[in-house]
């Protein structure tokens, strides 16, 4: 069956990332993926948790938000705290990015990559990653620079959405695909060819290893277009 807006399975949406979309921020990336826009900004803090303080490293965490109307229907604010669905993005992420680095030898400073989602067309987390690490980078690069310390950015991250819909294995689900998923998943990798997470969830029936197989190998060839996209983006 065709897909929604006539992709191949093996094909990413339109990718675009806006390195320095804020102005204000030490590091930032708005990320368009098909109808998914998230921006990713970078902010660096002195100071670490209690939990850290004097050991002479810092610290990567990530918050996500998503606007009330980013959805065809309007969600109300988180006012009273993020929920469980946003707190496990959140963790996510801050996972995710800090696989980019080895190790957090840059001082005691903190460097937190908010994620706010404009709008939601299916794989908001992993558009989050992919424009975080880009924002991260810038960060690092600026802390170096302004204070002397070393940078510890040693790979690139980048995430995307895999899902078996109408028994087929597809790449980047949007919405209307995701809704309907027999299976759907995330995957984060590492430059050029390493896992940093996967999670992948039957949505009825359970689906064997060669299903996921090929999923993995989806979620491959889209991240190494997401890597040559944050490359870019980065001018590396």
């Amino acid at each position: 069956m065709a897909r929604p807006d006539g992709r191949s399975p093996n094909e990413l949406r339109p990718v675009a990332l806006e390195r320095g979309a804020n102005p204000y921020a030490e590091g930032s990336c708005l990320v368009r993926l098909g109808g998914t826009l998230v921006m990713c900004t970078a902010t660096v803090e002195p100071g670490v948790p209690a939990w850290r303080r004097g050991s002479g490293q810092g610290w990567i965490t990530a918050e996500y938000a998503m606007l009330p109307r980013a959805t065809a229907e309007r969600t109300p604010r988180e006012r009273f705290g993020a929920g469980g669905r946003t707190h496990e993005i959140q963790r996510l992420i801050g996972r995710s990015l800090r696989a980019a680095l080895s190790g957090f030898d840059f001082g005691e400073w903190t460097i937190r990559i908010d994620c706010d989602v404009l709008q939601a067309d299916g794989g908001t987390r992993t558009a989050a990653i992919t424009g975080g690490a880009v924002a991260l980078a810038e960060a690092l690069q600026w802390l170096a620079e302004r204070h002397g310390v070393s940078n510890p950015f040693t790979r690139l991250v980048a995430a995307v959405s895999v899902g078996i819909v109408d028994g087929e294995p597809r790449l980047d689900l949007d919405y209307e695909e995701d809704r309907s998923a027999a299976v759907d998943g995330n995957v984060v990798a590492a430059e050029p060819d390493l896992l940093v997470e996967v999670q992948c969830t039957a949505e009825g029936h359970p689906f064997d290893g060669s299903s996921l197989d090929a999923m993995l190998e989806l979620a491959a060839a889209g991240t190494a277009q997401l890597f040559a996209a944050q490359r870019r983006a980065l001018g590396w």
